[in-house]
């Protein structure tokens, strides 16, 4: 078991997330002992997605603009196709992420969620996996794309779809637990 007690991850979405990819990492890290934030635009309820369908409301922690990658360990994003695509939108929510990389702190994203890794310019020379559709602009942001259940590249960790959650949970903890990453900012 890893001890994550005294480590603050934040998830960042915003209205349309998979609701499976925020409640299960929510679960296992906290489960480890991690204090976890739910991070977005604004501090109104977001909505989740789940099944072809609007899921739960979740109330939001802080807004984007009360945090900066310095107040936390690590950073979960979460899929879906309407959350990424919002908050890549988002100037505030792309630095949250750019900065996490400058400051060489593990990052987690499943589902369609590196498309916020796309825009931040994150992703050349990594090895990835993402949902199959987002390929192409994987590979097009400099990845190296993989179909694999889980992908850990330097502190970054990947996977698919809500399927791949108890392999990308794992491999979530281990990488907050490891901490920070040498290499991590080098590629960026």
């Amino acid at each position: 078991m890893n001890n994550l007690n005294n480590k603050k991850v934040a998830i960042l979405v915003t209205d349309g997330f998979e609701q499976s990819e925020y409640t299960e990492p929510k679960k296992a890290v906290e489960a480890e002992g991690a204090t976890v934030h739910l991070v977005s635009i604004d501090n109104s309820p977001i909505k989740s997605w789940t099944n072809g369908n609007w899921g739960s409301e979740y109330q939001v922690d802080k807004k984007i603009v009360e945090v900066s990658a310095s107040n936390y360990d690590s950073l979960i994003l979460p899929g879906g196709v309407i959350n990424p695509d919002k908050l890549r939108r988002d100037s505030k929510a792309v630095d949250f992420v750019s900065n996490f990389f400058e400051q060489k702190k593990p990052v987690s994203a499943i589902c369609h969620g590196p498309w916020l890794l796309a825009e931040a310019g994150v992703l050349q020379g990594r090895k990835i996996t993402s949902f199959a559709s987002i390929k192409t602009d994987m590979i097009n942001a400099g990845a190296n794309w993989v179909d694999q259940e889980v992908v850990v590249d330097q502190g970054l960790t990947t996977s698919r779809t809500p399927k791949d959650l108890p392999a990308f949970c794992k491999k979530v903890i281990e990488e907050i637990a490891e901490g920070k990453h040498k290499k991590m900012a080098e590629s960026v």
